[in-house]
């Protein structure tokens, strides 16, 4: 089974990465961690060695892959929805693991929601960790 789990630098994103480990053992399969962001910053790099960190003690031999370039001016966990549903059709996963921060109506309303996007999309079966 091939797995990709999505980080945003949240704790909900943290876990979702220990549930994807736990996938990764239950399955025998392939684990990808993503990053998606408009511009490397200082914080990107600290998200990358945080995930490092859970893979490393998770006996995990895996890189955190950095997304650049998405277009996160408008509404962008939506857009960051839709990089996640661009690498499952052009990479193949299997199944998406990933954090959900538990928005009320109005945030969404505004901001959107990374997750329910690609839940929507039923293209790939999802599990979603609060």
């Amino acid at each position: 089974m091939d797995v990709l789990v999505p980080i945003d630098g949240s704790d909900t994103s943290f876990r979702a990465l220990s549930v994807g480990a736990e996938f990764l053992r239950a399955f025998d399969g392939h684990l990808d961690v993503v990053h998606v962001t408009d511009t490397e910053t200082d914080a990107t790099a600290d998200i990358i060695a945080d995930a490092r960190e859970i893979l490393d003690a998770e006996s995990i031999d895996v890189d955190p892959e950095l997304v650049t370039g998405a277009d996160l001016d408008v509404r962008p966990s939506n857009r960051v929805g839709e990089a996640i549903l661009e690498l499952v059709t052009e990479r193949g996963y299997d199944h998406v693991v990933m954090g959900h921060h538990g928005a009320g109506a109005v945030e969404r309303a505004m901001l959107g929601s990374a997750a329910e996007t690609v839940v929507r999309a039923n293209e790939v079966p999802v599990t979603v960790v609060p």
